[in-house]
């Protein structure tokens, strides 16, 4: 399967420090998700879960990554990053399927 998404080496760093404490014992992995809603239609979600059945499982240098099979539609090809420069901090999808997208970053539309 080719790669569906590119995680830079700077948020995986930032994912293993939350991990630490929002998912102490590693059983859980880091869900990138789709839903609908934001000022443009769709929105990102990340958090750490359970794996599920159908999902998609990607290992980023020890990093597990779920993705549902909805969700691969619109998330093929990001970029995940982590900014945390003068303009805030914070996880940032960069996103080439996007046609639009809101100033928070938050959600796009396709």
């Amino acid at each position: 399967m080719d790669t569906i998404i590119t995680i830079t080496d700077k948020a995986i760093e930032q994912i293993r420090s939350i991990s630490k404490d929002e998912n102490p014992t590693g059983d859980k992995g880091l869900r990138l998700a789709v839903t609908g809603g934001g000022c443009s239609g769709l929105s990102y979600k990340i958090e750490f879960s359970d794996q599920k059945d159908r999902d998609n499982v990607l290992n980023f240098d020890g990093v597990k990554v779920l993705i549902d099979p909805k969700s691969v539609i619109y998330l093929k090809g990001i970029v995940l990053d982590f900014k945390d420069g003068l303009n805030g901090k914070g996880f940032v999808f960069d996103n080439p399927n996007a046609k639009n997208t809101c100033g928070c970053g938050e959600s796009f539309s396709l």
